[in-house]
């Protein structure tokens, strides 16, 4: 069942935001035209069982805080 598929993929996803936006673009690449969308979406979550996802995405760019400039005439 997928729900089975889902909670083994949360296992490399911690957060159910990240799942659906990775399943959601994974199955957009991975689908056939001459296939069932269902059955992309299954082959997905199997894979996110398999593997982790977030493993190939680089590291995430925290801005910092840059101090504001003064004005001219001080």
């Amino acid at each position: 069942m997928r729900s089975e598929l889902i909670f083994g993929a949360m296992v490399n996803v911690p957060n159910r935001f990240l799942l659906t936006k990775f399943a959601s673009k994974a199955t957009r690449r991975f689908h056939r035209s001459h296939g069932r969308i269902q059955e992309t979406t299954n082959a997905v979550l199997v894979r996110f069982c398999a593997t982790n996802p977030m493993a190939r995405t680089g590291p995430v760019e925290i801005p910092t805080k840059t101090p504001l400039r003064r004005a001219s005439g001080w």
